[in-house]
């Protein structure tokens, strides 16, 4: 298992200096096993105890700016910010900091089951004492939120594609909805690359990418590849929802 990095517990002894935050979880890549230092995001969902209201993001924006120009440097540590009584409300949109910024965000059904399924706790309560169960369907139901929500809307828009990390993200998650979708499971996105719809030297290349090597693919053949990927998989997804989604659908 990779060492979980240093500024992830100083993180935490902040939070918890906050005063107003009583549970601090671990999600994405750090709480699956599948985190690849200076590649993977750090993925991090904070429990508060009453409304996240100006000031608090504004306290927290300012912890968030220390931590990326100092200990987190580099890491992409990121943290959603849920009121307790919001925890259960699907729809809830919730301070998120992310990529240097602080945005408005939902906490998804993916996220949730991370947490439940392979998540632990920094501060506090272990995740499964502070969200529901997810299913096998619950995951299903995730995935495919997931499709026919952010992909499909970049799946509208194929200049976005030319971004070479969009087009890798693209085509490892179309791989890991795929295999939700007909398992009711997770799988990271290192696990799905042998799955990712694409040439052989394309998954090839994606994987060397996500072991942190430094391996250049062709722009536009590559945006094309990935864009492609996304528009057959959200299609699947919304013609037959109750069937899995399939690469060679059309």
């Amino acid at each position: 298992m990779i060492a979980r990095p240093a500024a992830v517990d100083a993180f935490a002894r902040e939070v918890a200096a906050l005063g107003w935050v009583s549970d601090l979880l671990v999600a994405g890549s750090l709480a699956t096993g599948d985190h690849r230092p200076g590649v993977s995001d750090l993925d991090l969902v904070a429990v508060a105890d009453g409304p996240v209201d100006a000031t608090r993001q504004d306290e927290l924006a300012a912890l968030h700016r220390r931590f990326d120009a100092g200990p987190a440097a580099g890491l992409n540590l990121g943290c959603v910010y849920v009121e307790a009584a919001a925890v259960r409300d699907l729809g809830a949109r919730h301070p998120t900091w992310t990529h240097g910024q602080l945005v408005q965000r939902i906490l998804s059904g993916i996220t949730r089951a991370e947490l439940v399924r392979h998540g632990h706790a920094l501060l506090g309560r272990p995740p499964d004492a502070v969200l529901p169960p997810m299913t096998d369907d619950d995951v299903r139901a995730a995935a495919r939120a997931e499709l026919t929500g952010y992909w499909a809307w970049a799946a509208r828009r194929p200049w976005l594609w030319l971004d070479p990390d969009l087009a890798d993200l693209g085509l490892t998650s179309m791989a890991r909805g795929r295999h939700a979708l007909r398992h009711g499971d997770l799988i990271g996105k290192s696990t799905a690359i042998p799955a990712v719809a694409a040439p052989s030297w394309l998954v090839d290349q994606v994987g060397a990418r996500r072991r942190g090597e430094r391996v250049t693919s062709p722009r536009l053949r590559t945006a094309l590849i990935a864009w492609s990927d996304a528009r057959r998989t959200v299609a699947t997804a919304r013609r037959e929802p109750d069937r899995p989604a399939d690469p060679s659908d059309g």
